[in-house]
């Protein structure tokens, strides 16, 4: 058992939004024990959006949360950051309807939590502890969860490209493990996509300074590749941020072959409903079959 922690000091963060393309200003606060993350649309009346599964409304490109009809995008990176470094809670204002791209991977997001601190409080974490596989499966692309002492991740890529072909990677999921292994890598799409999203009024702000592009034969970035295998570990990366909107760190080994951010978010959601699938082990070390918060999400 860890004891929940926030951030010591307050975090700024300016930076340009994927899709929309406009400059856009977040701010990282401080919150109390058992708040999770809330973001708060300051340019819409200071309307609050709980990251969690209830929230979602879009998966498609990216994760999307709402409330009271406002929405905040591409969400998945920065809570992988928070997930990762273990902050249960914390206030994200935001002037804009997604968060900043930076560099497309999780980095800069890590690198300022660390700058800031890590601030321990008085309550311990309780976590969902798997019993029995879950699976969700979409033609072609499936993702699974099977019990495990700890969390862990397995996921296979595969596209029929010259630049790469399959790709698979199986970590455990730990503060250092995700700072050195999975932080660093970076979103990465093809170039026919980008184009079709631009033409869509999308991916505006979308470059080469914070994607991996490939056209039909080749990575079209001239800086190299962080890691050879640097595709899957972005993949993971999505996975472990939009993992964490169930609420509670997730003690499972999670299995996905060519799946994303719709299949993370369904395979959540089918978890919350089996309910005897899974229990939540209290700071007290006592299993209880059922959450009112948790089963309010489905």
């Amino acid at each position: 058992m860890r004891l929940q922690n926030t951030i010591k000091d307050e975090i700024f963060i300016s930076g340009l939004g994927l899709h929309t393309g406009r400059t856009i200003n977040m701010r990282l606060m401080p919150a109390p024990s058992d708040t999770g993350v809330v973001f708060i649309r300051t340019d819409k009346g200071n309307v609050r959006i709980k990251a969690s599964v209830s929230s979602v409304s879009d998966t498609t490109f990216a994760t999307t949360l709402s409330a009271e009809g406002v929405r905040i995008g591409t969400v998945e990176h920065l809570m992988a950051a928070l997930s990762g470094l273990n902050v249960d809670n914390v206030y994200v204002e935001i002037d804009g309807p997604e968060v900043p791209i930076i560099d497309g991977s999780s980095s800069h997001f890590v690198s300022r939590i660390m700058e800031a601190g890590v601030d321990k409080q008085a309550k311990a974490v309780s976590y969902l502890r798997i019993l029995a596989p879950v699976v969700v499966m979409d033609g072609n692309s499936q993702i699974a969860v099977i019990p495990y002492e700890g969390t862990r991740i397995t996921y296979r890529l595969f596209y029929t490209h010259p630049a790469f072909g399959e790709q698979k990677m199986g970590i455990d999921i730990t503060t250092m493990s995700f700072i050195d292994e999975l932080a660093p890598a970076r979103t990465f799409g093809f170039l026919r996509d980008v184009e079709m999203l631009k033409s869509r009024g999308l991916a505006r702000g979308g470059s080469l300074d914070n994607a991996i592009v490939l056209n039909d034969r080749e990575v079209i970035n001239d800086n190299k590749m962080r890691f050879k295998d640097e595709f899957v570990r972005h993949k993971i990366l999505d996975a472990v941020g939009d993992i964490s909107l169930i609420g509670l760190p997730i003690h499972g080994h999670i299995l996905a072959n060519k799946s994303g951010h719709t299949l993370h978010i369904k395979l959540l959601k089918k978890i919350l409903l089996l309910r005897d699938t899974w229990e939540i082990v209290t700071p007290e070390t006592v299993p209880v079959s059922t959450s009112s918060e948790l089963a309010a999400q489905v």
